[in-house]
């Protein structure tokens, strides 16, 4: 139906609401329910934390790719709050036109595949696990290098590791 991001970010789908004839009672039930969820992935991921300060730099919004692109509009819409030089949106794989509309939503838009026909994200992965809190919060946890360093990336349960992958 949508997706919501910080700061208030609400995006809704209409095609999908009204295709399928959803009541904004049964809307707003789930924007208030997932911004519970969201507020409480906040304070476990974020451990006390500020948020990083992105206003004046280049932000690369990456996702496992993009089916109608609910989530990722949300993200650029509340990063776009936040005041960075330029937005950059980067996934394996994505819906040609969700990917089209990407490239005029955020300054740049990297789709490494746009397969016709689409159908669904999960379809082009071999393991389409969701990734668990206690994942995330063992990267996040990790120490961050400075500016330019790739640094050693530990990989997901499932995941190859990205120094054992090769680019053609």
């Amino acid at each position: 139906m949508g997706a919501i991001a910080s700061g208030g970010v609400v995006v809704i789908n209409d095609e999908v609401v009204d295709g399928l004839r959803v009541p904004w009672e049964v809307v707003d039930s789930a924007i208030a329910r997932e911004r519970m969820e969201l507020t409480r992935r906040e304070l476990l991921y974020r451990g006390g934390r500020r948020p990083i300060e992105v206003r004046g730099r280049t932000v690369i919004l990456v996702d496992d790719g993009l089916a109608t692109g609910s989530t990722m509009r949300a993200a650029v819409k509340a990063l776009r709050r936040r005041q960075p030089a330029k937005i950059v949106v980067a996934v394996p794989v994505a819906a040609p036109s969700t990917c089209r509309e990407f490239q005029k939503l955020a300054d740049a838009c990297v789709c490494s595949a746009t397969p016709e026909p689409f159908r669904a994200v999960g379809l082009w992965y071999e393991n389409f696990d969701q990734v668990s809190d206690e994942d995330v919060c063992g990267l996040l946890a990790q120490p961050a290098g400075g500016p330019g360093d790739a640094g050693p990336v530990a990989p997901l349960p499932g995941v190859a590791n990205p120094d054992q992958t090769t680019a053609t």
